[in-house]
């Protein structure tokens, strides 16, 4: 790496210039040959030049000519030693297999105090060695200095060792550290996805409900108008009127819908200002009576506050099943809309008479969003053709549930059935379209 260029050719350069200043200063009295000394200096610094490719040869030889250059008297020792803190470094910090870089780094330190202890009995057992150091008493000037030795290489060592280790260590978390980031923010693109997503589908079903609804009961309305409109004026009249109010209710609900996606990027289309929920059950059935579906309504039990969104999610699934009901049950078809408070749940029970079609619609959304709104609740959906005749739309949905905070308080006690008019008072047509 260039880096590592740059660092041996400045240390090369720096060794020689110690070496030169150490020659003039005498520091040794004997010191090896200038030319010996300068290929010495080469030998210990250029290596460092590859110190992060082969770290543990480079840390080899960088030891071994330590070690030759304290032997033959080289006159530098300010540069090289930089140059051996470096190479043990880079073992530790650079070598991933942590089993051979402990060896190396082991066997290294422990030849250069073997060479240190062995150096220093020479000069201890040499009474001309260290002249000016006296050798009288237990603690003498040789020893402490022989101490002060040892001590300084154990610190320098050490240290080499210990910056080594936690260099590796730091890079090992750094890496943990961006892969982890990488990783999160890979999950957060895809939750963000995921979202957008969901957020579509919600939407999609809810104008699906809404538009849905109320379109099925204009086109009967319409039907009606159309197929009475010479013989009864005043029922094309009513009915044409009921088309007029289905058009607006529509609109009405698609305002409402629409401003809460305005208002609030993060709000829930069904957590929204829409008023609709099983207090308007009964609402519900006179306008599917007087929409050419006789419907009687019941409330089974005593009424318990049920969360905003599963009270929003039984009035929606309601209000698709008995859209069905009307638009392929046929023109005696009838339907009972029954709402049972359970102990810990609350079910809704859809049925009607009539014809069953034979297939559903291929990509039909109808049963798809009544499948996506109870089970956002935990519920259960039950869905098919009753063995006495006639369709069955079954929900029941737990209460009690970690996260449904938001309660619909318990309303007025409203009569608990409802015997309401029959197809005869509103005439329909029956529509032709596929299952939704």
């Amino acid at each position: 790496m260039r880096s590592d260029v740059v660092l041996a050719i400045a240390l090369g350069v720096g060794t020689l210039l110690s070496l030169t200043l150490y020659t003039i200063a005498g520091f040794y009295a004997e010191p090896a040959p200038m030319w010996a000394s300068v290929l010495w200096a080469i030998g210990i610094t250029a290596p460092l030049a590859f110190r992060r490719r082969a770290p543990c040869t480079v840390s080899v030889i960088v030891g071994v000519m330590f070690i030759i250059g304290g032997t033959v008297l080289v006159p530098e020792v300010l540069f090289t030693n930089i140059a051996l803190f470096m190479a043990i470094y880079t073992v530790g910090a650079w070598v991933s297999d942590r089993r051979r870089a402990v060896l190396v780094r082991v066997l290294i330190i422990f030849a250069m105090f073997a060479w240190l202890l062995v150096y220093m009995f020479i000069q201890a057992t040499d009474p001309d060695a260290l002249p000016n150091l006296s050798r009288v008493g237990l603690f003498s000037p040789l020893v402490a200095f022989i101490l002060i030795q040892i001590l300084t290489n154990i610190l320098y060592f050490g240290g080499a060792y210990f910056f080594g280790e936690r260099a590796y260590q730091s890079a090992r978390e750094r890496a943990v550290l961006e892969a982890r980031t990488i990783e999160l923010e890979q999950e957060r693109a895809r939750s963000a996805r995921q979202a957008v997503a969901l957020e579509r589908v919600r939407i999609a079903r809810e104008l699906h409900d809404v538009v849905a609804h109320h379109v099925s009961v204009m086109g009967v309305q319409a039907g009606a108008a159309r197929t009475v409109l010479d013989a009864n004026p005043a029922a094309a009249r009513d009915a044409l009127t009921n088309v007029e109010l289905g058009a607006r209710s529509a609109i009405d609900e698609l305002r409402k819908m629409l401003g809460t996606l305005r208002a609030d990027g993060d709000t829930n289309p069904e957590d929204g200002p829409s008023t609709v929920g099983v207090g308007r059950l009964g609402q519900l059935a006179d306008e599917s009576s007087a929409n050419g579906l006789p419907t009687r309504f019941e409330r089974i039990g005593a009424p318990v506050p049920i969360p905003a969104v599963v009270s929003f999610n039984l009035y929606r699934i309601a209000q698709e099943a008995l859209t069905n009901a009307r638009k392929y049950g046929g023109t005696h078809a009838t339907a009972e809309l029954r709402l049972r408070y359970l102990t810990d749940a609350v079910e809704l029970e859809v049925t009607n008479t009539g014809t069953v079609p034979a297939s559903a619609r291929a990509g039909g959304l109808g049963l798809i969003g009544m499948r996506e709104r109870v089970a956002s609740s935990g519920g259960v959906l039950e869905v098919g053709a009753r063995t006495r005749g006639g369709f069955l739309v079954r929900a029941a949905i737990p209460l009690g549930r970690s996260g449904d905070q938001a309660m619909e308080p318990v309303g007025p006690a409203r009569d608990d059935t409802r015997a309401l008019s029959s197809a005869a008072a509103h005439p329909s047509t029956p529509m032709t379209e596929d299952p939704a």
